[in-house]
């Protein structure tokens, strides 16, 4: 199995962090996005999509790391990170879509704004990253899992990188300590693997 990688995206690191919490080895391929080396027709072949990550599975290609996650889960991973209940399933597709939209629209523009000096709305950003982090904390003040079950499933892992790494776009995030205390919770977990800025 090959994973094409960034070492600082939020998104590469969900899924480098949930091989390694169900001990799935993986071959760690680096794309150097300032080159451009993503656009190319080689990494288009693999991820049409010209993003990472991009993961190989023998003959199987998927980009999006929400996918990634799904496909991870089902195939590798005890039950319980991706459960058959309808109901978990919805709930965890709504977290999937959630980390797509509100995570990635909020917390990880204002860091790339931030951090790579990417131009962005930074008024935008910063108003969807708050909006984000207020859903969370109300939401995680009464659950200790997102998926609103006894243990994690991909839909933590889904939404934890981009938001824990909100610190390096300016964000407080001192003030939400429902917040905090998933955070720890996830980092508690055996064969958690942090990043820089985590």
């Amino acid at each position: 199995m090959k994973l094409h990688d960034m070492t600082l995206s939020g998104n590469c690191h969900k899924v480098r962090l949930f091989l390694s919490l169900i001990g799935q080895p993986v071959e760690l391929l680096p794309v150097d996005l300032l080159k451009g080396e993503q656009k190319q027709p080689a990494f288009r072949a693999i991820n049409p999509r010209g993003q990472v990550p991009a993961l190989e599975d023998g003959e199987f290609r998927l980009g999006d790391s929400q996918a990634i996650l799904v496909y991870l889960a089902r195939r590798y991973a005890d039950e319980c990170w991706y459960p058959l209940e309808a109901e978990t399933q919805g709930r965890i597709a709504g977290w999937l879509s959630f980390a797509a939209n509100e995570t990635q629209h909020g917390p990880a523009t204002v860091r790339v704004g931030k951090l790579f000096g990417m131009p962005i709305d930074a008024e935008l950003a910063q108003a969807r990253a708050l909006s984000a982090l207020r859903v969370l904390e109300r939401h995680l003040a009464v659950h200790d899992w997102l998926a609103e079950t006894a243990q994690p499933t991909i839909a933590d892992i889904a939404v934890y990188p981009n938001v824990a790494l909100g610190g390096d776009g300016g964000l407080d995030l001192s003030q939400y300590p429902a917040l905090q205390a998933w955070f720890a919770r996830i980092r508690a977990l055996p064969g958690y693997v942090g990043m820089p800025g985590l």
